[in-house]
């Protein structure tokens, strides 16, 4: 494949911008491309559902029906109007809940956290060790990883906290990151004056971290303590990856607060806050919105995907994608050493790269990504250290397709060790 087509594509973008995944013509239908033709399985997904017709033709049907291009938080025609309803009754909340769109996931985050000091009168918010929340600037504070978010970004939000996240391959268990959490109150924070602690029941950029129930159970317990609302981060894992709808269903834990975005509408842009009607109605009016925030093409969108998900058993078959890619990871552990830990739920599964020592093995990681390109499999680094490549295929690939991108890795771990 020439790389010239690639360098007209991005040649008027900042070098800080570029995006090192090509948008392939022909990956879904009718998209226009400057890059040539080239045959690849998507294992990144653009961490959102495959372009599906049934979707991409509702979106344009709604697109022909709006009147004007502005759209207030709670307003909706016909188009529109179901989408809230459908996507809460989704949630696990056992009180009556609402909720609010947004454009992108990291505006969920910081509208979150605004509802929260709304609801709870304080400032403060915590995060953990290894968690990503987004690139604008409360969501930024909240994420942990330095290069290349943070780096020259600075000075961040104020009042954001954070503590260890459980890791049960490096450590530290849940009860000593709960311990962590506890000791905060009396080393960085009152607890008083905690409006919110924010966390992944999947790290996604931590490199697939999964929480665990004592932890979350944990979690629910001291922010019950402490009147604090508990946001569960679930823009990453939301929409069936990790086989339930939410990721929190694993846990059998509620909590106050959901985010949700990426995979919601398929990759039109729109991100959500889904919560509690008490802690949803706190801000006074119209102190939560913004100009394109739930715009109905979306939301349209949004519906559709419901559909897709509901018809074709999508959260079935995250389960039965998970199982697959598992099986051969863990294949690859028992043959290989530098393979030091295979994990995840559901369909969000990762490999963590080790050298002697357990030490990160970022440079590999690295190799095994460029041989798979070259393989024409596209893969996506994680971890604080860079030494975890994480997978997320389109919930809808084929066992063909799927066993296509897993021989295709194996080669490229093979020809990297």
């Amino acid at each position: 494949m020439s790389r010239e087509p690639l360098e007209l594509a991005y040649s008027p973008c900042p070098n800080d911008t570029f995006i090192f995944t090509p948008w392939v013509e022909g990956r879904i239908p009718g998209a226009p491309s400057v890059v040539e033709r080239y045959e690849d399985i998507d294992t990144l997904n653009q961490i959102a559902l495959r372009g599906e017709p049934d979707i991409v033709k509702v979106s344009f049907h709604a697109l022909g029906h709006l009147r004007d291009n502005y759209c207030l938080l709670r307003s909706g025609g016909a188009l529109c109007r179901g989408c809230g309803p459908l996507v809460v009754a989704k949630t696990p909340f056992t009180v009556p809940a609402k909720a609010a769109f947004f454009n992108a996931g990291t505006e969920a985050v910081e509208n979150a956290v605004k509802f929260a000091r709304a609801y709870t009168g304080r400032q403060a918010v915590i995060g953990f060790e290894g968690a990503f929340h987004g690139r604008t600037y409360l969501s930024l504070a909240l994420t942990s990883k330095t290069h290349p978010y943070k780096g020259g970004f600075g000075p961040f939000a104020p009042e954001v906290y954070r503590v260890p996240y459980p890791n049960d391959f490096r450590g530290p268990t849940a009860a000593e990151a709960l311990a962590a959490l506890r000791r905060a109150f009396s080393t960085l924070v009152a607890a008083q004056d905690v409006a919110a602690i924010v966390f992944e029941p999947v790290q996604g950029e931590g490199g697939f971290i999964p929480a665990t129930t004592e932890f979350v159970a944990g979690l629910r317990e001291i922010c019950d303590e402490h009147g604090i609302v508990l946001v569960c981060d679930e823009v990453q894992t939301g929409f069936a990856r990790t086989g339930r709808f939410f990721a929190i269903e694993h846990f059998g834990v509620e909590p106050d607060l959901i985010t949700v975005a990426k995979s919601i509408a398929m990759g039109l842009p729109l991100s959500g806050v889904l919560g509690k009607a008490a802690i949803m109605d706190a801000p006074v009016a119209n102190g939560v919105g913004g100009t394109y925030v739930g715009n109905p093409v979306a939301q349209a969108a949004a519906v559709a995907v419901l559909d897709v998900i509901e018809d074709e058993g999508l959260v079935e078959r995250s389960v039965a994608i998970g199982d697959t890619i598992r099986t051969r990871m863990e294949s690859w552990q028992a043959r290989w050493a530098p393979v030091g830990d295979v994990r995840g739920l559901g369909a969000m599964v990762a490999i963590e790269l080790v050298g002697e020592g357990n030490e990160p093995a970022t440079e590999l990681a690295s190799r095994v990504v460029d041989e798979a390109l070259g393989r024409g499999l596209l893969l996506l680094k994680a971890g604080v250290d860079g030494n975890c490549i994480r997978v997320l295929v389109p919930l809808v690939i084929s066992d063909a397709e799927l066993d296509e991108a897993l021989q295709a890795f194996e080669d490229a771990l093979s020809a990297s060790l």
